[in-house]
């Protein structure tokens, strides 16, 4: 949620943005168009590098290098103005603790034999992130899609700390006042920290008692590093891991577990009540990082395509900043331990679990650059790997279309222990080989397209990393 200052400023908040903030209320305006739920995301775009040809992406194909790529076209998403059908999301509340509801959304019910997804979200956003998975993928599949305890629309229900009669006469009448930030812990929530720990039980808990049957889980960002650490620690509940641009590491303190020595340095670990130090700068930090300008410019940088309209992310993530347990969530968040094991650690334990796993990454997402997604196909060769170009940090979103068609084809060819081929490979033997193609689809009545590049095994780590140096000095966009 922290914008990254960039040389090249996409675009400026002020340019974009009028905001009027009074006590109890605050609204934004977007350019010429009122009101949050109106936003058009066409409005926060400018062009920048990228395959990007006259503002449209794809419409005029894709090469490699002068090279003809050849064309596939895949399905559109369902259109329910066009009469399409579309899976029908419900959004749910399952309570796993006293005063802690995971809310859920999921799509497919009917489909009883179909293989069930879970999907798991992002850092700051929750299950509304894949409304384009319930709505298409839920037609011939089971989803779902969960909110981390502490995000999206699992926030708690009550204030998990107590204040002292002087804070709150120094807070008036109260109207605005922020949840966590007072002097003691509630009973229910005095070993309560938003830790990858807590969320690694959570999916569990949730698989076991919503679910119940071994799952595919798909995590996008934060998400995937949830995922993949879930399923090293119970891989007997997972039937496949599918990372998404998935962050490489999480959280800054020492795991009490694994390191109790070193974590005995830090008598604080994102547990209620916040300290009196940590909650002046939760308040002054929240103020700017919840702004409507701070939370546009964030989704400008993680977004390639920005055409994509991004009106219902934006408003959706807006209205979560608006819950009063939100700030200190974030405080306990970002204070939190390490979990137990690494990225790296839990990557080993899927493959010597024989846990399947797939990646499918954006390739100009600016935080989790291709390098990582090459780190991770170094470490588990077998693993199909497909790089989108132009997609983001957030492909499922920018590029469904083509997400949606290699998370269908790679869950057949493991449902068929492989006698079906993977996505954009004629037959099963060719996974040994690097393929490139240029997928088209019908959005809105205008055909687009990107560049997916499927990484085989036999290509070496430095044939890898020498095409991907190449590929950003000559498009003149390397940064280290």
């Amino acid at each position: 949620m922290f914008p990254r200052l960039k040389e090249r400023r996409l675009c400026s908040g002020s340019d974009v943005y009028s905001v009027t903030k009074n006590k109890n209320q605050r609204s934004c305006t977007v350019a010429s168009v009122k009101g949050v739920d109106s936003v058009d995301s066409t409005l926060l775009s400018e062009s920048y590098s990228s395959d990007v040809v006259d503002g449209k992406v794809g419409t005029q194909g894709v090469t490699s290098r002068g090279i003809s790529v050849p064309k596939v076209m895949i399905p559109s998403l369902p259109s329910e103005a066009k009469g399409d059908a579309v899976a029908v999301i419900d959004s749910c509340l399952w309570e796993w603790k006293p005063k802690l509801n995971v809310h859920y959304e999921k799509s497919g019910c009917q489909n009883v034999n179909s293989a069930p997804i879970l999907f798991l979200p992002g850092f700051g956003v929750g299950s509304f992130h894949y409304e384009k998975q319930l709505k298409d993928l839920g037609r011939d599949n089971r989803i779902w899609a969960l909110d981390f305890i502490g995000q999206g629309k699992s926030l708690p229900c009550e204030d998990p700390t107590s204040r002292s009669k002087r804070l709150d006469e120094s807070e008036g009448d109260g109207n605005n006042v922020l949840w966590g930030l007072g002097d003691e812990a509630e009973p229910w929530a005095k070993e309560l920290v938003y830790s990858v720990d807590l969320w690694r039980e959570q999916v569990r808990y949730f698989i076991e008692e919503v679910i119940k049957e071994p799952v595919y889980i798909v995590g996008n960002s934060l998400g995937g590093y949830v995922a993949l650490y879930f399923a090293a620690y119970y891989p007997q509940l997972v039937k496949g891991v599918t990372l998404l641009n998935a962050t490489p590491f999480w959280g800054f303190l020492p795991n009490p577990v694994r390191s109790p020595r070193l974590s005995r340095l830090f008598p604080w670990a994102g547990t209620f009540p916040l300290p009196s130090n940590i909650r002046k700068l939760t308040e002054l930090v929240w103020q700017k990082i919840s702004a409507p300008e701070s939370i546009a410019e964030v989704l400008k940088q993680v977004y390639a395509d920005h055409t994509t309209k991004v009106d219902k992310v934006f408003s959706s993530i807006l209205e979560v900043t608006e819950h009063p347990a939100a700030a200190a969530s974030l405080a306990s968040i970002m204070f939190a331990p390490q979990g137990q094991l690494n990225f790296k650690e839990a990557l080993t334990g899927c493959r010597m679990n024989n846990v399947p796993v797939c990646l499918i990454y954006g390739k100009e997402d600016p935080w989790v650059t291709p390098i990582w997604g090459l780190q991770v196909k170094r470490q588990f060769p077998e693993a199909p790997y497909y790089q989108i170009s132009p997609a983001g940090h957030c492909p499922h979103d920018e590029v469904p279309e083509i997400v949606n068609f290699l998370l269908r084809g790679w869950i057949k060819n493991v449902e068929s222990d492989s006698s079906v081929a993977l996505p954009l490979l004629d037959y099963p033997e060719s996974v040994e080989y690097d393929v490139v193609k240029e997928l088209e689809f019908v959005r809105q009545g205008v055909k687009k397209s990107a560049k997916v590049q499927f990484y085989g095994s036999m290509t070496s780590q430095w044939e890898r990393l020498g095409m991907f140096l190449k590929s950003r000095f000559q498009n003149g966009v390397y940064s280290p």
